[in-house]
């Protein structure tokens, strides 16, 4: 028996690049895809790391791109590290913020005091990206962590894709922080769960479809919050990644693009350690895995990671299985 997949859920939780769009232009079919879902009754947020950005300029480039899109739908790990930032320190605390002012006001927002130096004591100190941080914005905050602030990060984006190539990321400059003080921050953004909690709670979505293209960050956070996964073909990690994955960061589902979440989900069996998905079969022996389908057929991806994953339930092994084809007979 099979259902629609987007059916068993009353709301999607999308990733941005790799999904929505790549570069300057949107995926195909993707915005038909979301503009489907409010006519199905379906809640629609978007996730992002981003914390330099406002949710109205983020929301502006999705609507630019024909996207359906208000600032109340965009969650960025600003508000995400804000919010963590209220799990963890009292209200009313003196808060340190090195980033945008996007973030500050974040920080605001949840009844914090912003102090401009480590001088002044901060219980906290809040790190976000921004392009006009410098050593000394590094150094107060390595100041006052070192003094005891709790450190919350809005991400640890190691890299910033940019029009000349890959920039240093927020990560990048809080390795730089933590190699200064010796501690680690507490971390909002993806992979970890509070981005996610975060927009579901404030969208008001019980059942809950992460949608993304990156196997480490979209799904392993998407699994870390307790929510359905899946992943879509259209970024960065394909049917081989997902195949070898590791067992945090495996999906639940697999998907070509956004238009497929419209689509009957196949059903995938199991018997004496065969696995079945439509017309596709997949049996493991020791490192390889034997599909009897269609190569271009996703079921046979669908069957061949469902036969691998109930092999290797604990941990993946260290080398990719080797994959085999035969034709359905």
């Amino acid at each position: 028996m099979t259902t629609r997949l987007i059916d068993n859920f009353d709301g999607l939780l999308a990733d941005l690049d790799g999904v929505v769009y790549t570069g300057p232009r949107a995926i195909n079919g993707a915005i038909g895809a979301l503009e489907r879902l409010d006519a199905e009754g379906k809640s629609l947020a978007y996730v992002t790391n981003n914390a330099s950005r406002s949710s109205e300029e983020v929301a502006a480039h999705l609507r630019d791109l024909g996207a359906p899109a208000r600032a109340e739908q965009v969650f960025g790990s600003a508000l995400a590290g804000a919010e963590l930032l209220a799990d963890v320190v009292a209200a009313g605390a003196s808060v340190l913020v090195v980033g945008s002012g996007i973030l500050a006001e974040s920080v605001r927002a949840q009844g914090f005091v912003v102090v401009p130096t480590a001088n002044e004591r901060p219980d906290a100190v809040i790190q976000g990206f921004s392009p006009t941080l410098g050593w000394k914005d590094l150094a107060e905050a390595a100041y006052a962590i070192t003094a005891g602030a709790t450190w919350v990060a809005t991400n640890l984006d190691m890299t910033l894709p940019q029009e000349r190539g890959f920039a240093p990321g927020n990560g990048s400059m809080v390795a730089a922080v933590a190699a200064a003080t010796g501690k680690s921050p507490l971390v909002a953004g993806k992979p970890e769960a509070a981005l996610f909690e975060t927009a579901a709670r404030h969208s008001r979505v019980e059942r809950a479809l992460v949608v993304g293209d990156r196997l480490d960050t979209d799904i392993l956070g998407g699994n870390r919050a307790g929510m359905a996964t899946v992943l879509v073909l259209t970024g960065v990690d394909s049917v081989h990644t997902a195949l070898a994955a590791h067992v945090d960061e495996r999906p639940d589902y697999l998907i070509r693009s956004l238009g497929e979440l419209y689509e009957e989900y196949p059903e995938i069996t199991a018997k004496d350690g065969t696995h079945f998905c439509g017309a596709a079969v997949a049996q493991v022996s020791g490192s390889t895995v034997n599909i009897n389908g269609d190569q271009e057929d996703l079921d046979s991806w669908r069957v061949a990671c469902a036969a691998w994953w109930a092999t290797h339930p604990d941990r993946a092994p260290e080398v990719p299985p080797k994959i085999v084809f035969a034709a359905v007979s």
